[in-house]
């Protein structure tokens, strides 16, 4: 379809391709709409298919930020941009890349929620692949042929089964990945090209996607059991058999798939779930630079998840590391640890606890001193009271679970309490800003799952940073795919968050925010690529032959500049 010629120090120069006029300008990839050239005119027959006047990538840009501003409200905003996207890649994600703070929150959380749950009635084109159980016959051959045609490095799948807070959506679920790919690019510069988004259809428990009769998924019940694990099997084997070198990301599987799959094959190929793990990432990151900046110890600390599913564990496990890495014993750890889920605070004698929470389950003579009302349902509250919890992070989707009493216990534990309520989209956030400012006097040091606006108290303006996972997994996939890694190990996982932490603005006062603003995600994606690359090398999990030294050169050759490059004919 078109060739890149890049020079010696692998920076593109031209674009060589042997499409006709129309098919030219249906790429988005290659269109360049009123900014191609004259030559490029010429070369393409393209005259009196666009207007006379040659426009510049900046002039483009100008008429696009007025034509988004002109949106009524953010739904709307989301579709102008999906079909800017879907018409001229460069232009969408130059104009992304300038205007960062207003673009990611229409692309991606919170709105990418409403998206997705008008997928099928507001659908327009295809986008990636649709895999389907029913015609699983024909998986292999449908990924043979995109192998065929097109370099791929980044898969990112989701079966739409836990989409952010909202959870089954189906076939909707393909707006997340897409989404998810838009942030990549945007914050870390992967190359379009060679990105493919991946839609899993395994049907839909979602009633109400089965009686729409626009819905465009498979219109029956969720395969589970046996027969799932194997169609994820069977994908997995597909992939790397057609794309061995490739990074496999796993997006918003539900809580009896996710952790599954991920410990089933992250030994096989470069594979994460950000949902289990990017969250953790920020949300450890968190930790460390609040601990740091207010001068306390890990031992100082108790720290209590709400909602305890596949997210809210994987959090703990992250946060968990840390605290061993600080010097105590994994028992050490584990006994500042609480986790509570729908049966209140997770004790060992509960019946079919999952394997991933039972190394935070309590046992009975742990609590015998607490003051309880009922031992088969210990309440939030009495977790953060009994424990002298001080860092207390919500992951339940339960609106306004850390009410007022459990705030302002918080803020008696310790002078300065870490909240962090990452529940998303905003209307299922366990507690707003503005009260954990107001009720624990402004000592809160927050972070929330959602954009929100700053809060004034007292005169002051607080800003509120999003845990918002854009600063880790740009970076992570950049560095795994600049040296091929084989693996995302721990070890890579720990040095994100390291990286991460790094850059907290919590370092210069206790009262900035824990995360730096959201338009410094790509130089955090860069810092945290390089720091993985390296950990990749310095483990022996790069495929390709590199230094620790050649890092830098290798992740900067990864990252693809949306820019216009002259364009020739084949």
């Amino acid at each position: 379809m078109f060739k890149v010629i890049t020079n010696k120090d692998g920076q593109t120069q031209e674009i060589q391709t042997s499409l006709s006029a129309h098919e030219l300008m249906d790429n988005p990839l290659l269109n360049k709409g009123t900014a191609f050239s004259k030559e490029e005119r010429d070369a393409f027959d393209l005259h009196g298919k666009l207007p006379i006047q040659v426009e510049s990538l900046s002039s483009q840009l100008m008429r696009v930020y007025r034509q988004f501003q002109e949106k009524n409200d953010n739904i709307q905003k989301n579709i102008f941009l999906n079909t800017l996207h879907d018409s001229n890649t460069t232009l969408f994600y130059k104009f992304c890349s300038q205007h960062i703070d207003e673009v990611l929150p229409i692309v991606y959380t919170p709105t990418v929620g409403d998206a997705v749950e008008q997928y099928s009635s507001e659908f327009r084109r295809p986008a990636g692949i649709y895999l389907a159980y029913d015609e699983q016959k024909q998986m292999d051959m449908i990924l043979g042929n995109i192998a065929k045609k097109q370099q791929i490095d980044f898969i990112i799948v989701t079966d739409g089964e836990a989409v952010l807070g909202i959870g089954d959506w189906g076939i909707g679920g393909m707006d997340i990945s897409i989404g998810k790919l838009m942030v990549y690019i945007i914050c870390a510069g992967i190359n379009p090209a060679n990105v493919l988004p991946v839609q899993l259809d395994v049907g839909t428990n979602n009633q109400k996607l089965l009686d729409d009769p626009m819905y465009l998924g498979a219109r029956h019940p969720r395969i589970t059991g046996k027969k799932y694990d194997q169609f994820i099997e069977k994908f997995v084997m597909s992939v790397k058999k057609h794309f061995p070198n490739v990074y496999l990301h796993w997006e918003d599987f539900g809580r009896d798939h996710a952790r599954a799959i991920l410990e089933t094959y992250r030994d096989q190929l470069c594979t994460f779930n950000d949902d289990m793990q990017g969250t953790g990432i920020v949300a450890t990151a968190n930790v460390i630079s609040a601990i740091r900046a207010t001068q306390t110890k890990f031992t100082d600390h108790k720290v209590v998840m709400f909602g305890a599913g596949t997210a809210g564990c994987g959090i703990m496990d992250q946060i968990l590391d840390a605290f061993i890495a600080s010097g105590m014993t994994r028992k050490q750890a584990l006994d500042r640890f609480y986790i509570i889920d729908r049966f209140g605070l997770v004790v060992d004698d509960m019946p079919d606890l999952p394997d991933f929470q039972k190394p935070y389950a309590k046992s009975r003579k742990e609590l015998k001193n607490w003051n309880i009302n009922n031992q088969e349902n210990i309440s939030l509250l009495e977790v953060v009271q009994n424990a002298k919890a001080t860092i207390l992070i919500g992951c339940s989707t339960v609106k306004g679970a850390f009410n007022k009493p459990i705030v302002t216990t918080m803020a008696q534990n310790i002078e300065r309490p870490i909240i962090m309520p990452l529940s998303n989209p905003n209307s299922h956030c366990e507690a707003t800003p503005e009260d954990l400012i107001n009720w624990t006097n402004a000592k809160a040091i927050i972070a929330a799952g959602s954009p929100f606006e700053p809060v004034v108290y007292q005169g002051k303006t607080y800003q509120i940073s999003q845990g918002n996972n854009a600063f880790i997994f740009p970076g992570l996939g950049l560095g795994a795919i600049a040296v091929k890694a084989t693996k995302m190990s721990d070890g890579m996982i720990r040095v994100a968050s390291e990286t991460l932490a790094s850059f907290s603005p919590l370092h210069q006062s206790v009262n900035n925010p824990v995360l730096p603003p959201i338009h410094d995600a790509t130089i955090v994606s860069k810092a945290v690529a390089i720091a993985v690359a390296k950990q990749a090398i310095k483990e022996g999990l790069s495929s390709i032959k590199a230094k620790e030294a050649d890092v830098e050169k290798l992740v900067n050759n990864a990252q693809w500049i949306p820019d216009y490059y002259p364009l020739k004919k084949q």
